[in-house]
């Protein structure tokens, strides 16, 4: 039987009457990618924020290796061992690359010459070694997307929490983020739950997916045979970029 990290257990998330999230459960194992995907508003950022403490959910729970984190703020949820990344990127502009991952990196590192250390392997991983001193501001979109991994990385999660960081990435630069995420989910075990809508990077990554609509989960299994299913195919598959 595999080893679940993460359980999501009967989420619910309503704002001012419109179920955002309804009643939705998956878990996610140990060293594995799942992928959460669905159309525009079928409730994936908002079920992120939930497992991330960004926000508390109206009921269910969030249980990361057997213990209850419900409710938790987003501090205590990334010290507990959830890291993400954001929609919209928004580095701190007027720190350099370096300090920017730095301080994700405190929250694992005993004090900021081991943070900055780790930063800067991070980076290396991240093909972002060679701008470690540029401003964060001056970085173009790929480069800001894969600054935003870096400084979820930085922090040492057991779960990596990815939202959209392929989107407005060219093919090439997509398929190098796949590479990365791949090598460090085969080498280093890092489980990871990743919203996308390029099914290209879908489908190499994942090993199972999780499909939601309206708020609610309509479809979970192997890649496979989730974008056979007709319910999928119906809402979602003929709008998502391949």
């Amino acid at each position: 039987m595999a080893d679940v990290l993460l359980a999501a257990r009967g989420l619910s998330k309503s704002f001012r009457g419109l179920k955002a999230v309804n009643d939705v459960s998956f878990v996610v194992n140990k060293g594995e990618v799942l992928a959460l995907i669905g159309p525009n508003g079928a409730g994936k950022t908002t079920c992120f924020n939930l497992l991330a403490g960004a926000m508390p959910p109206d009921h269910g729970a969030v249980i990361l290796e057997g213990r209850d984190i419900t409710g938790f703020r987003a501090d205590q949820a990334c010290r507990a061992g959830i890291g993400r990344t954001f929609q919209v990127v928004k580095p701190f502009a007027g720190l350099s690359v370096l300090d920017n991952v730095a301080v994700g990196a405190l929250n694992a590192a005993k004090h900021v010459g081991e943070a900055k250390e780790r930063a800067r392997a991070v980076l290396d991983l991240l093909d972002l070694g060679h701008k470690v001193d540029e401003p964060a501001s001056s970085l173009t979109l790929p480069d800001r997307k894969r600054l935003e991994v870096a400084r979820a990385l930085a922090t040492g999660p057991k779960l990596l929490l990815l939202d959209e960081v392929m989107a407005g990435l060219r093919p090439t630069e997509c398929d190098r983020l796949v590479e990365i995420l791949a090598g460090l989910n085969r080498r280093d075990g890092l489980t990871i739950l990743l919203i996308e809508h390029v099914m290209r990077a879908v489908m190499k990554l994942a090993q199972r997916i999780v499909v939601l609509h309206h708020g609610e989960k309509i479809a979970e299994g192997a890649p496979e045979a989730v974008v056979r299913d007709p319910a999928v195919l119906d809402c979602y598959l003929g709008e998502a970029e391949l």
